[in-house]
């Protein structure tokens, strides 16, 4: 297919993303803008020589860069300005539903209130809602670079907005963390009425996509790269019909895979796994939704059938009603029998 008809039918698609950091959508435009109305200078001089630093060897290199940027983020209006350019950007690419990630830790122990980062985020959501019809659902991750009881304390700090956090998730440095580590406050979150997800299998072995549904009970794997390491456990998740939130260009970026053409989300899709496709953190990684479409579909040479199913796939694991999952399910079908 030729470069400008897939562009062309990718951006029509009806999207639904499911793994997205909010602290990775800080564009370096925005994030000099709101590092100068605090006051804050960047060990960047340039927007030019902030984005050379954008070339990472693993998933460590990238975090270490992912926190300097998060430290210019203060109030409440650098979180709203933050997630409402993200909900911008993504309405200009047809994307009609969100489930963001937010790590509170990553702004708590900086001193940053709960309340402040939450609010900021909140309120960017909910003016999507009403003004550029993208629902959304909120989930608050635990960093597993820091102890249980860390993440204890936020989900305590949590509770007071619980009517509004959707679910929690886990992220952050993976090798060395297992799901294992917090399967106590994972237990305590779903108590709480919180969904469960967590990173699983990017970095860390096929054991640890394991972890994280025995022992964390999760709903969804985010990432789960490494579960076709291990056909027992490709055989349970077509069983239990748990998703997977995979993220291509950060797979590239961060060495998870050496180039585009060796994804296995065609792989997957022919196992009749739920795979589906995200950003995960589009201002470093080199691209939101449809640049992660379009990449891994001239890579991996993929039919409009299989860009469908992508589609269908996320509204599928996504945590909307099955009313609406069904509606927009229906409009992904309804766009792709037009192209035909």
């Amino acid at each position: 297919m030729e470069s400008s008809a897939l562009k062309k039918i990718i951006q029509g698609i009806p999207k639904a993303e499911l793994h997205l950091h909010i602290e990775g959508s800080f564009e370096p435009e925005l994030m000099f803008k709101i590092a100068k109305r605090n006051n804050i200078t960047l060990a960047y001089d340039s927007i030019a020589s902030l984005k050379k630093a954008y070339k990472f060897n693993n998933l460590q290199e990238f975090l270490d860069l992912y926190y300097i940027g998060a430290q210019v983020l203060i109030h409440e209006q650098d979180f709203y300005d933050l997630t409402w350019a993200y909900l911008t950007k993504v309405h200009s690419q047809n994307v009609v539903h969100v489930e963001v990630f937010f790590d509170p830790q990553t702004h708590t122990d900086r001193g940053i209130s709960f309340d402040v980062l939450f609010n900021g985020i909140f309120k960017a959501l909910e003016k999507a809602k009403e003004e550029l019809n993208i629902s959304y659902q909120l989930i608050m991750s635990y960093l597993r670079h820091l102890s249980e009881d860390e993440a204890f304390k936020t989900l305590e700090s949590s509770l007071p907005y619980k009517q509004y956090i959707h679910g929690v998730g886990l992220d952050s440095s993976e090798m060395g963390n297992p799901p294992s580590k917090f399967s106590k406050v994972f237990k305590a979150s779903a108590d709480e009425g919180y969904k469960l997800v967590a990173h699983a299998g990017e970095e860390g072995p096929s054991t640890y996509i394991w972890e994280a549904l025995d022992l964390l009970k999760v709903v969804r794997i985010d990432h789960g790269n490494r579960c076709l390491d291990d056909e027992a456990l490709v055989e349970r998740l077509l069983q239990e019909k748990v998703a997977l939130t995979l993220c291509p260009l950060s797979n590239v970026a961060l060495k998870v895979i050496q180039k585009m053409e060796e994804h296995p989300v065609a792989k997957m899709l022919d196992k009749g796994l739920i795979a589906t496709i995200h950003s995960d953190d589009p201002a470093y990684f080199g691209g939101y939704m449809n640049e992660n479409y379009y990449e891994t579909a001239k890579a991996l040479n993929l039919n409009k059938s299989q860009l469908m199913q992508l589609a269908i796939n996320a509204f599928e694991a996504s945590w909307l009603s099955t009313a609406r999952k069904e509606e927009h399910i229906n409009q992904v079908k309804e766009y792709f029998s037009l192209l035909d």
